[in-house]
């Protein structure tokens, strides 16, 4: 993986600048950045939105998040670039009630949704600094089976797997050890001049 691209799924046909749902620039960026560092590759926001009305299950109320998947990977032709949608779409797989993401195992795509990440959904206050923890933690986490790694058994580690948001809250947004040498990669840098230095521009 030379580069990560991250692209708005939505319900419908829409613009960054025009979005739908919490999917925004903002939110992007700032995703954007934070996974330069971990990763340690450029990464680019595109501007386009892929509608997932064709995923959408009227008996659940829910996408299906694999067939997205498979969408996302005819906008990836470069064997170099990964992608990763990032949807305020409830996600769901058939065999489970739902999923946070999903990705393609040792392939070039990912999926997040911010759906059940809000504190809203349990009928709690907003806190936007909490989302965006959360979507970090994910979107890593799914990024990383995109790399070939698979669940681990270190608590701590982001790619334990989740199953409610409580696992998400309790883990640490970085690989663990073990994790890190498996995909060739060093501790993210803190530094935010080099966050910002390697995040492409729009």
């Amino acid at each position: 993986m030379k580069a990560i691209h991250l692209l708005a799924v939505v319900a419908s046909t829409g613009t960054l600048s025009n979005p739908r749902g919490d999917v925004t620039l903002e939110l992007l960026d700032d995703l954007n950045v934070e996974l330069a560092r971990v990763f340690h590759v450029s990464c680019h926001v595109r501007k386009i939105c892929l509608p997932a009305n064709f995923a959408f299950d009227s008996t659940r109320n829910q996408y299906h998040s694999t067939c997205i998947l498979q969408h996302l990977e005819s906008l990836s032709p470069d064997p170099d670039v990964t992608l990763l949608g990032v949807t305020s779409l409830d996600l769901y797989v058939p065999v489970l009630t739902f999923v946070f993401g999903e990705a393609q195992l040792g392939g070039r795509c990912a999926l997040v949704s911010t759906c059940r990440l809000h504190e809203e959904f349990y009928g709690l206050l907003p806190n936007s600094l909490l989302l965006h923890n959360r979507l970090k933690k994910e979107a890593i986490h799914e990024l990383g089976h995109t790399q070939g790694l698979k669940h681990c058994f270190d608590w701590p580690c982001v790619m334990t797997s989740s199953h409610n948001i409580e696992r998400i809250d309790l883990k640490d947004p970085q690989f663990c050890s073990t994790c890190l040498s498996k995909i060739g990669l060093y501790p993210p840098d803190p530094s935010p001049k080099w966050a910002a230095e390697t995040t492409l521009t729009r």
